[in-house]
């Protein structure tokens, strides 16, 4: 294990557009999660009579626990940006035939997937740090009284990084069957962000909501959207909370059915 962990540090080190990625993550989430509440607190802040009936409908997202929720949300949105690092790094092992030198070097197939889940595991590890931290410091500026309930939400922490993970796996497969890394980008774009979207929006009115199976939903319905989202349509935010875990099931067999895959192919194809 200790090996296998040394050669991807080893390899991430040196190749610059991965860490050019992790910039951007390491930017993009603080600063994403700014956004939203730098508009809630401007919105909150008029004094007219719209400010003071959204803040009867909203209450306070960004204190604690409820800031868990609303963070994890919001970042979720985001997904994306670090599985786009995932594929660079993936695609960048068969552009450089690396994946054929550990081979040479003594490695098993067995080995060199299992270091590659170890690097999608590390950046999943990441953005869930990245996740708490926002979260924490979000929501002690906003902190009114006594901090006991900090942790009451924290229950995200673990769904945020079911999600990235199981996300961040689709990225790998996709990565893995192609090789190529602008095509792999482009297909896991449209994908991720245009064709699922296409067709879950459509079967929530036509085919009775079958999209909930569909790889990237699957994980997105872990976190549902903030509990002021409740107010509007209180019916489907309570199904949304229900459903939670079941889709932890789902994400779960989804993801162990990827890299199942993986491995099968990996034992099967040409270096």
């Amino acid at each position: 294990m200790m090996n296998l962990l040394r050669t991807e540090w080893l390899k991430m080190r040196k190749y610059w557009a991965f860490w050019w990625m992790t910039g951007i993550i390491a930017l993009s989430y603080p600063g994403i999660n700014y956004i939203f509440y730098q508009i809630y607190k401007e919105l909150m802040e008029k004094d007219n009579a719209t400010s003071q009936i959204m803040k009867m409908i909203i209450g306070n997202p960004f204190t604690f626990p409820e800031v868990w929720h609303t963070v994890a949300y919001a970042s979720s949105v985001f997904i994306f940006i670090p599985a786009l690092a995932v594929i660079m790094f993936i695609t960048n092992e068969y552009t450089y035939k690396t994946h054929r030198q550990n081979i040479i070097d003594g490695w098993s197939r067995q080995q060199f997937l299992a270091g590659k889940c170890i690097d999608v595991a590390l950046v999943s590890a990441m953005v869930t740090l990245l996740y708490i931290i926002v979260a924490l410091l979000i929501g002690f500026i906003n902190k009114t009284g006594e901090t006991a309930n900090i942790w009451t939400g924290s229950k995200y922490i673990g769904l945020f990084f079911i999600q990235v993970f199981s996300q961040l796996s689709i990225a790998f497969l996709i990565a893995f069957l192609i090789r190529k890394a602008f095509i792999a980008l482009g297909v896991f774009l449209f994908y991720a962000l245009i064709l699922e979207n296409i067709a879950v929006a459509w079967a929530k009115f036509k085919a009775n909501d079958i999209g909930e199976f569909l790889p990237m939903e699957i994980s997105d319905r872990l976190i549902p959207p903030p509990a002021f989202f409740g107010r509007f349509d209180e019916e489907r935010y309570k199904a949304s909370m229900a459903a939670i875990n079941t889709h932890i099931i789902y994400a779960v067999v989804l993801t162990v059915f990827i890299w199942l895959v993986c491995y099968s192919i990996n034992n099967r194809r040409d270096l």
